[in-house]
């Protein structure tokens, strides 16, 4: 099948296939897996002109929904944290996509572009999971409460219907909430500046910034990924749909005459249909999963495509 707009010829399958099987292990650390599909239409489907930024963003729109909803109805949405990066995200998101069409419209530096930002994302969680190895944190007992309860029978767990996460405080300074009988906060205002740059990368790169925040707040802001991964990803799929509104009607006002900025919307509706799939299974198992088990996979897999950009461009 030939896709008109972006002008990628593939099975009409393989869309679907590829979204569902990423998304499935990245949403259980709160990101969509946008990272993973870009490099996949770049180098494997050919996609390289700008156009294939809103067109990942359109998967997160289509695909996260599912886990967001999951989240939500298992009482694990943590509503302040995620209206933090909304508010935070959405300013850096308009920049980001400015720049990437008036100044990373060739394919090569944009991948050297990628490539860094992966590789730094990728580093600091190994950096992580290397700092805490045997560490018994509060984000490990809350975990690990978390799946005795998921293992208990329902008629015995008594508060297995109520929420999670509880907000315990919310201002501009601070924000606390509690998950299972520990306490975590963190920097309101801090939180902002890092979605307000993270918008910035994300609209360079078409991830929506879900890739990029969800690790630094695990490691800047030491909180549990089990109880970020349901904002993260209502902030990625929020923010996608402004991106998406900025490339289909802002964008060519920056572009290059014949250049293409709008979204391939077929394409983009394809993978995000198996991310819609992959990504509400990938929230249901993740209360199943050790947060020590789900961030060096991920930290593997960034890391590895991140290389592989870097290398890519002086070759």
């Amino acid at each position: 099948m030939t896709f008109p707009i972006s002008g990628v010829e593939t099975a009409i399958w393989i869309p679907p296939l590829v979204g569902m099987v990423i998304s499935f292990f990245t949403s259980m650390g709160g990101i969509s897996g946008a990272f993973l599909i870009l490099p996949f239409q770049v180098s494997v489907l050919g996609f390289t002109s700008p156009a294939v930024t809103p067109t990942n963003l359109f998967f997160n729109v289509v695909g996260i929904p599912s886990a967001v909803y999951k989240y939500f109805r298992e009482g694990r949405m943590n509503w302040p944290l995620a209206w933090n990066i909304i508010v935070g995200t959405f300013p850096g998101l308009f920049l980001g996509g400015v720049i990437r069409i008036v100044y990373l419209p060739d394919p090569r530096p944009f991948k050297l572009f990628a490539g860094l930002v992966l590789l730094y994302i990728g580093g600091r969680m190994l950096y992580q999971v290397i700092a805490q190895r045997g560490q018994e944190t509060a984000a490990r007992t809350a975990e690990t409460k978390m799946r005795q309860q998921a293992a208990a029978p329902k008629s015995v767990d008594a508060d297995s219907n109520k929420p999670s996460v509880r907000t315990i405080r919310w201002s501009l300074s601070r924000t606390e909430y509690e998950f299972f009988g520990e306490r975590f906060s963190f920097h309101t205002i801090g939180l902002f500046v890092l979605s307000l740059v993270v918008g910035l990368v994300g609209g360079i790169y078409g991830i929506g910034g879900g890739a990029i925040i969800a690790p630094f707040i695990v490691t800047f802001f030491h909180l549990p990924i089990h109880t970020i991964a349901g904002a993260t990803l209502m902030g990625t799929c929020v923010t996608s749909v402004g991106g998406v509104i900025f490339f289909e009607f802002v964008g060519p006002l920056f572009a290059q005459a014949g250049e293409a900025v709008r979204p391939d919307w077929l394409l983009g509706f394809l993978f995000g249909i198996g991310g819609f799939i992959g990504m509400y299974f990938g929230a249901s198992m993740q209360k199943y999963v050790p947060g020590a088990v789900i961030r060096p996979i991920l930290a593997v897999v960034i890391s590895g495509v991140g290389l592989r950009y870097v290398f890519g461009y002086f070759l």
